[in-house]
């Protein structure tokens, strides 16, 4: 009798509760139709709770929001709700596909970028054969971050989940990444065990002129060096080094791209022919 009497009374407390909610809800003033459609992000377990329990089904509703959300019109608040909406929604359920797409079409190149990483690594993870997020988060941390070699690692993991051309593609990609940092040896290493468990001989090759690229620069970056220590300036011209009886001759960038000095006077790889300044 008194577990039915608490029951009960634990029923009209529910139901008073909700109604009390109800009330206060329709008291609240509307938002105008100009206004941000995204103002606040509704905290997980709420969300969990509004579904009947079903968090798939929340990360649904998430989704939906998000999509529904009219970026044009978001102001960087509201971007930042955005971000919070979808990456409750990655905690909700990481592999949903939609989200980590529209996070990854709008959320970085709205200042978003941490959320948006965040998204893709919890899709890399929950999706381990879908090459598309480890592909964005290594091109998020390239083109944002600055942080060639953790991009490279992400392109290598990309590519380690489809075949054929597309493997390549993401190798040759991982391959330049890794040309950038400013280490030359590391990037060499890298570049050498990219080619060694490639299958593809016009890869190994390809992979190999790469390596000779940077082993250019490694002997450019000596030869300044030494320039450095003997004349007590920078370098001006990479031509003082063959000049200065340095070099022989300056070591020829296989790909054709040739190398530069940069503002400081230490040698650098030329991005694209039109880029150099010797």
């Amino acid at each position: 009798m008194t577990e039915r009497i608490l029951a009960l009374l634990a029923l009209i407390l529910a139901v008073t509760a909700y109604l009390a909610g109800v009330q206060h809800v329709r008291e609240l003033p509307r938002p105008k139709a100009a206004e941000s459609t995204l103002s606040v992000a509704v905290p997980p377990l709420l969300q969990v709770a509004l579904a009947g329990g079903d968090r798939y089904l929340a990360a649904n509703m998430g989704v939906f929001r998000a999509v529904v959300a009219g970026t044009d019109k978001l102001d960087p608040a509201g971007y930042a709700v955005l971000a919070r909406v979808q990456q409750d929604v990655a905690r909700l359920n990481p592999a949903h596909e939609d989200n980590y797409y529209i996070a990854q079409s709008i959320l970085p190149w709205m200042g978003q970028v941490e959320a948006a990483q965040d998204i893709l690594r919890r899709a890399a993870g929950a999706r381990p054969r879908d090459f598309l997020p480890p592909f964005f988060l290594g091109f998020n941390t390239f083109y944002f971050q600055h942080e060639p070699i953790a991009a490279a690692r992400a392109m290598r993991a990309a590519a380690d989940r489809v075949s054929g051309e597309q493997r390549l593609a993401l190798l040759n990609i991982s391959a330049k990444y890794y040309e950038k940092s400013d280490d030359p040896a590391f990037a060499i290493g890298m570049i050498r065990g990219l080619a060694e468990n490639s299958r593809s001989p016009a890869l190994r090759q390809y992979l190999q002129l790469r390596i000779q690229r940077l082993e250019g620069l490694q002997a450019l970056r000596a030869a300044a060096a030494e320039y450095r220590r003997r004349t007590g300036h920078p370098l001006r011209r990479l031509d003082d080094l063959v000049q200065a009886r340095i070099m022989d001759a300056l070591p020829q960038d296989p790909l054709g791209q040739g190398y530069m000095l940069d503002p400081a006077g230490e040698p650098a790889l030329v991005a694209s022919p039109q880029a150099r300044l010797q």
